[in-house]
């Protein structure tokens, strides 16, 4: 039996609903505080624990109990209930969960710390190399 037809496959619909957000594996890993692989192994798993099940639905911006009532039926039933969906206060995608230019700012720091590192290591070497020069 697929997963697309077992109707309680809750990695299927994790990933039903991360696609209706518009949100990328990548996107969802990095909320999670995981990498891609792991959040692909999350969707393609029948069952998932109680506990992880909280973090993806927190990342998600749904409640546990929208996971697990998840159908592509009632979705569409419910996109389909919007007559005027222009003046709607619905979120359709775009939602992220951190800030990017936080992250970009964390990565240049710690790219800043890294250089400082390697600058450090690099003036021991030298100081040592010089000491075994003078030693001669």
């Amino acid at each position: 039996m697929s997963t697309l037809t077992k109707p309680n496959h809750i990695g299927r619909k994790i990933s039903r609903i991360r696609e209706l957000r518009d949100m990328k594996q990548e996107a969802l890993a990095q909320a999670l505080g995981t990498n891609q692989q792991a959040v692909s192994i999350i969707e393609n798993s029948e069952t998932i624990d109680e506990e992880k099940l909280v973090e993806v639905a927190k990342a998600l911006g749904v409640t546990v109990e929208a996971i697990k009532n998840f159908s592509d039926e009632a979705a569409i039933n419910y996109f389909n209930s919007f007559t005027d969906t222009k003046n709607s206060q619905v979120n359709f995608g775009n939602h992220c969960t951190f800030n990017p230019l936080d992250k970009l700012v964390e990565a240049f720091e710690e790219n800043k710390k890294l250089y400082e590192r390697l600058l450090e290591s690099e003036k021991e070497k030298n100081a040592y190399l010089e000491k075994l020069l003078k030693d001669k």
